[in-house]
């Protein structure tokens, strides 16, 4: 389908709104998607630093004794 303006191809032949409605809730799902993930990985990478040094600070008190 070509499209003879670009105000032709915003208008997408009278389904503008459930189009571009579509593109943004999917690219506002995947944005969401993206910043919970990045969030998540953040805070499971925190969480074995904090593991490893608890079991190196116990390996050390160990060892001392």
């Amino acid at each position: 389908m070509q499209f003879e303006s670009i105000s032709e191809f915003l208008n997408m032949g009278g389904y503008a709104f459930y189009v571009w409605l579509s593109y943004g809730v999917t690219f506002g799902s995947l944005g969401i998607l993206l910043f919970l993930s990045l969030r998540q990985k953040r805070s499971v990478l925190l969480e074995i630093s904090k593991k490893m040094e608890r079991e190196d600070r116990l390996k050390e008190t160990r060892s001392s004794r």
